[in-house]
């Protein structure tokens, strides 16, 4: 059977998986504590009646699924993000030296035992404390970082640079197109045939997905033999996710103070945009689901392929700007963006306003430790503050894109962006340090 260099199907299926599955397994969960807390069966038909009841032992019980809804999610993402921290390091690490398809291989095995947990769940209705078992197993195996960062590595393998743009384009294209078409379908496929088979169909995916990673896709990288005694080309895990941590350490040692200081603010900057950003979206569909809002799964279905679908605009955004702006500039207006996105989001009560909000505060993709740091953190918030205002976790967002927005201030009033070569040559005869001519890359677009 003749194998291919092609990775672009692992992704594209990937995408559609997943992002089919997120806002499922949150209206899932939601619909489930609704009927366990209020002894009544959810029927979304009449979503809209049930908002407009101005009962407060109704309203009483809406905010207490709220609540016990946004700790399951909270507790979910713990049970997934510690011991995927550490898996993902490692098996990207280990993908190095045994083959690229280890780091794609294993998090696929994830995704299939993952989504079929939610699918057994659903169809023999077991117990939630279940997904949360299913949520740790997951993150053993690596999760969507060790995934996606393994597909990029492979392109990095079999393309030269010009190449490689194109495909890691294309890559990003296929995120946001599929995605988006994913979360639109979800609403329908509930409505169509409730949460089993959107399940299974999701674990289908998954499956074909593993089969074409193992039996078709191509290995790029050549493991040396066991009895190799060449140690130059084997390294242990442990000693590979050593080896990153010095480069990061020497990233740091072999550059000038101005160089370090542009990094540290940048990364603090993109830490914090993150947290803003992913911690408002975490907490995006409970708040559909509730007053006044209470929007139905085809609705939510739009909002979410709203929020993913704008994605591909920004790219014809920054390449219209970047003609005229310099590349702080247009990141200054990309955290405007979000931050008055959750402001709309904050203060929305028609269904028109929030996909507004959604449209805003959408504009890119997400980095595993801040997407767990944020939604371990505005979830517990959101739980604290739904019974007296709902929208406060939007308004924290908004308020936290004021920290990078003053970071990356910094970096242009001290104009630690503008790094010319005459500088970084002076200080090499200074110092004599051959590190100092280490480039790191500039926010000008010039």
């Amino acid at each position: 059977m003749r194998r291919l260099y092609l990775i672009e199907p692992v992704v594209g299926v990937y995408a559609f998986a997943m992002f089919m599955t997120y806002p499922l397994l949150q209206q899932y969960i939601y619909r489930r504590l609704w009927e366990q807390l209020t002894g009544a069966p959810y029927a979304s038909n009449v979503n809209f009646s049930r908002c407009e009841d101005d009962n407060s032992n109704l309203s009483r019980q809406h905010e207490a699924v709220q609540r016990e809804a946004s700790l399951f999610f909270l507790y979910s993402e713990l049970c997934f993000l510690f011991p995927s921290l550490i898996m993902s390091l490692l098996l990207v690490s280990l993908s190095d030296q045994c083959g690229r398809k280890v780091a794609i291989v294993v998090p696929l095995v994830g995704d299939v035992l993952f989504t079929l947990s939610y699918f057994l769940v659903s169809r023999y209705s077991l117990s939630l404390n279940i997904l949360l078992g299913a949520s740790f197993l997951t993150g053993l195996m690596g999760g969507p970082a060790s995934l996606v960062g393994g597909c990029f590595a492979y392109l990095a393998d079999i393309c030269d640079n010009g190449e490689k743009t194109v495909r890691m384009a294309l890559l990003d294209m296929l995120l946001g197109v599929l995605s988006g078409l994913a979360s639109l379908c979800t609403g329908f496929f509930i409505r169509a045939s409730g949460f089993t088979l959107p399940f299974l169909t999701a674990t289908i995916l998954h499956l074909i997905n593993l089969a074409y990673a193992l039996c078709l896709l191509r290995e790029t990288v050549v493991a040396p033999p066991l009895n190799s005694t060449d140690s130059s080309r084997w390294r242990s895990p442990l000693q590979g996710l050593r080896a990153q941590f010095q480069g990061f350490y020497l990233l740091f040692a072999a550059s000038s103070r101005r160089r370090n200081a542009l990094l540290l603010l940048s990364l603090l900057a993109f830490a914090f945009y993150k947290v803003a950003k992913m911690g408002g979206l975490s907490v995006f569909l409970l708040y559909e689901l509730n007053a006044p809002l209470c929007w139905t799964e085809v609705l939510v279905g739009y909002g979410s392929a709203i929020s993913t679908a704008i994605y591909l605009s920004s790219f014809a955004g920054v390449y219209i700007l970047s003609a005229c702006l310099r590349d702080a500039f247009i990141v200054l207006l990309g955290l405007l963006s979000v931050a008055a996105g959750m402001v709309m989001a904050a203060f929305a009560k028609t269904t028109l306003f929030m996909f507004l909000g959604a449209l805003f505060a959408c504009v890119a993709f997400v980095e595993m430790l801040s997407v767990g740091a944020s939604l371990t953190v505005f979830s517990s918030i959101y739980a604290s503050t739904v019974s007296w205002f709902s929208g406060f976790s939007f308004l924290l967002a908004a308020g936290l894109t004021l920290i990078p927005m003053i970071l990356i201030g910094t970096v242009l009033c001290l104009r630690l962006d503008v790094y010319s070569e005459a500088e970084a040559l002076t200080a090499e005869n200074d110092n004599e340090t051959p590190g100092e001519m280490l480039q790191m890359p500039s926010w000008d677009a010039s």
